[in-house]
This record gives structure tokens, sequence and C-alpha cells, in this order.
């Protein structure tokens, strides 16, 4: 409905201006009408009508510019139309990416204490980081992995920050392997 009503203003304008030229077009020929008659025979009833026609210029006909009552109206309706969209816009909760990872934490030797190892993992800590489920899966020869979940905000925590500070604890970790690894 709002284009429809633009091509209605829009055309209102352009009657507008096409009468003012109109307007325009008719002085210029009747100027041109005195100056042929005073280029044959000047007279004192010539140089009045010049002098009328002076006095009478349009100054403000504005062939270029636009009506200021329009471009208010304009104005309003855009600036209208910006808040609707901005409180459109800012009702929408802005979604934070999350992943689930589980990690395949592998000790050294079956020697190894798992339950400490455990405890280390979920020692580290830091924004946007949440531990989950854990357990010891065989992996051979009485050597057991560590598994475990976590939930991370994906802007705030890494997977090379996770390996990294957990192969930290050097005593008790040989390696970290990304077993899966889901966007939620």
């Amino acid at each position: 409905m709002a284009p429809a009503r633009d091509a209605e203003i829009m055309l209102d304008s352009l009657e507008k201006r096409f009468d003012c030229l109109l307007k325009v077009v008719t002085k210029i020929e009747s100027r041109l009408d005195a100056i042929e008659k005073q280029s044959t025979a000047p007279s004192a009833a010539d140089t009045e009508d010049k002098k009328e026609a002076e006095a009478d210029d349009d100054d403000d006909v504005n062939l270029f510019g636009s009506d200021s009552e329009e471009d208010e109206e304009a104005l309003k309706q855009k600036a209208d139309r910006v808040a609707a969209y901005a409180a459109k816009k800012g009702k929408k909760p802005t979604l934070i990416a999350k992943s689930m990872i589980i990690l395949d934490v592998k000790p050294w030797d079956d020697e190894t204490d798992m339950v400490e190892l455990e405890k280390r993992v979920r020692t580290v800590a830091t924004d946007g980081l949440l531990w989950g489920a854990s357990k010891l899966v065989a992996v051979g020869y009485g050597i057991k992995k560590l598994q475990i979940s976590c939930v991370v905000e994906d802007d705030k925590v890494g997977t090379d920050f996770l390996e990294e500070t957990i192969t930290a604890f050097e005593d008790f970790v040989q390696s970290v392997d990304i077993a899966a690894f889901n966007k939620l």
C-alpha cells in the first residue's frame, strides 16, 4: 500500500511541476512576442509591458528542487519505517553458537590414576566451558582412556585451547583426541 501512496505523491508533484513549466513557457512566449514587436516599432506601451514582465518574475518557481512539505512528509515516513525496523530487529534474541565435544584423554600407562586424571581435567575452567559426563573406556592390555564430554560456546572456547590445557598435565596425559564434535 505504501508504494501506491508514494506513486500518488510523486504524480501530484509532477502535475504541479508541469503546471509551473506551462506558466513559464507561456511567459516566455509572451516575452518573445514583446521582443518581436519592440524590434519592429518600439513604443511606450512596450516598455511598460517589459517593466511589468520583469517585475512579474516568478522567484518561487524551482524547476529542479522539490516542495519542502513533501520532503518533510517523506522524511517522517522514512524515520517511522526505520524505527519500526529497529524495534522489530531488537526483539530477536542473539543466538549463541554452542558445541558438544567428546574428548578422549589417553594416559601414559595402566598405572596412571584415572580418578586423579579426571579431577585434573575438570579443573580446566573458563568462561563458556561446561563439563559433562565421563566414563572410562578400555583400550587394551589393561589401559583405559577417559572419555569426557563438555559443552562450549564457540566464540569463547576452542578445541585447541582444550587440547593444550589438558596435555599440560604431562605426568598423567599422553594425548587428547576429539572423539565427537556436534553443533547444538
